[in-house]
This record gives structure tokens, sequence and C-alpha cells, in this order.
């Protein structure tokens, strides 16, 4: 196995409630290489989703260090949030449990626009990542006349298209029937494995959990 894509060591983050200072991460450390997956379990309010905000740049740490791809960030780095963006734009891939998608937008532009943030304009491959997802037919349907399952797919395509290093997925089967949950993760896990990024899964469902390669239980952290 090569260098990690994602290297954390001793990261903590925690909050103030009242004169208390509560801790939600402790001395977390963990890796994950290209074509891993790892998956982030724990009781509600473990931290999974913080853990996940914390690993692409949307909250800072409090202590320890993060590296992605070769960019590292400390809880006093200068800077971090210039760094924390490009690699959003880039090589981080972040699939949500609401999807993200531009409601003004067809589901083919809004493949279009992230593969054009991310520098592949020129790739003409979007409508190809929504076939191979299997919701070429709904191409130029916007977000609100398709189905949920189908608009998570969307959302998974937008990320592929991507091309990042590094996919985030914030339970992102969570909203979903058990059925078309099914077919969103054999999805996501399928391109994963053929396109050999790394892949970070926080949920509750411990069946999709085993189906990554290793398992991170917050529950037992802190």
């Amino acid at each position: 196995m090569g260098s990690p894509v994602l290297a954390v060591e001793g990261l903590s983050k925690g909050y103030i409630s009242g004169r208390q200072r509560v801790s939600v991460l402790a001395d977390l450390s963990l890796s994950v290489c290209s074509g891993e997956s790892l998956a982030v379990v724990g009781r509600s309010g473990s931290g999974k989703s913080t853990l996940l905000n914390l690993l692409c740049g949307l909250q800072t740490l409090d202590d320890g260090r993060i590296a992605v791809a070769g960019e590292s960030f400390a809880a006093t780095g200068a800077g971090a949030e210039g760094r924390w963006a490009e690699l959003r734009r880039r090589t981080i891939g972040v699939v949500f449990q609401d999807v993200n998608l531009m409601p003004a937008l067809s589901l083919l532009d809004n493949v279009r626009l992230r593969s054009h943030l991310a520098g592949h304009a020129a790739a003409g491959g979007e409508r190809e990542w929504l076939e191979r997802l299997g919701v070429g037919a709904e191409a130029d349907r916007y977000p609100d006349q398709v189905s949920g399952g189908q608009a998570q797919r969307a959302a998974l395509a937008m990320v592929f298209a991507m091309a990042p290093a590094l996919i985030l997925a914030d339970e992102p089967t969570g909203s979903l029937d058990r059925h078309t949950a099914d077919e969103v993760a054999d999805c996501l896990f399928t391109v994963q494995q053929q396109t050999g990024c790394a892949l970070v899964l926080a949920t509750h469902d411990r069946e999709l959990a085993s189906r990554c390669d290793h398992l991170l239980d917050l529950s037992t952290t802190v």
C-alpha cells in the first residue's frame, strides 16, 4: 500500500457548554490510502459529522494534525482557509445526506459545473458519469423533478466527475429507503474501487459500514 491520501495524528475537538469544555474527539489518529475505505460509526453525537467537517476544513481542529494529499494542517496553521478551499475544489469530494445539487441547474449542468471547478472542463465525460450511475435518462431534468435516489446518484456523479483523491460521505444513504439506499451504496463502492480513490464514510448503518475495509467506532474513543 502506498502513502496515505489522508493521515490524522492526535486530532482533538471540543466545544464550550456553559463553563465546561465538552470533548467530542480526543487524540484521534487514522490513515486511509488510495483504494481503501474507512467506515466511521458511533452513537448520535459521537462526532461522526464533526470528524468529516474537520477532514475537509469546514471546522477547525483544537489540536493535532491533518494531512490530505500532501497538504498538512495544524490547529495553529496560518493561511489554512484558502488551502482547504482549493482541496475541496480539486481533491476532496464531499457527499452529504441532504443532496447538495443546485436547484436552478439540471443534473447534467450540476455535474458539469463541479467538473469545471475541479479543472476538468475539457474532459467531456459528465453525461457518461450520469449514465454510469444509472441516471443518464434524467440528465436534463432538474433536482426537484427526480426522486431522492436519483438525485443522490447525480450527487455521486458530480463528485466522481471531479476525479477526487478522497471522498468524504456523510450519511449518504440516510434519507433513502432500504432498496434505494442499497443501490446508491452499490454505485458508491463500485466506482470508488474502480477509480482507486480513498473513501471515508460516516454512517449509523452497520450493514453499510461492514462493506468498508476498516472501521472506526467513535463511541469508544472519548
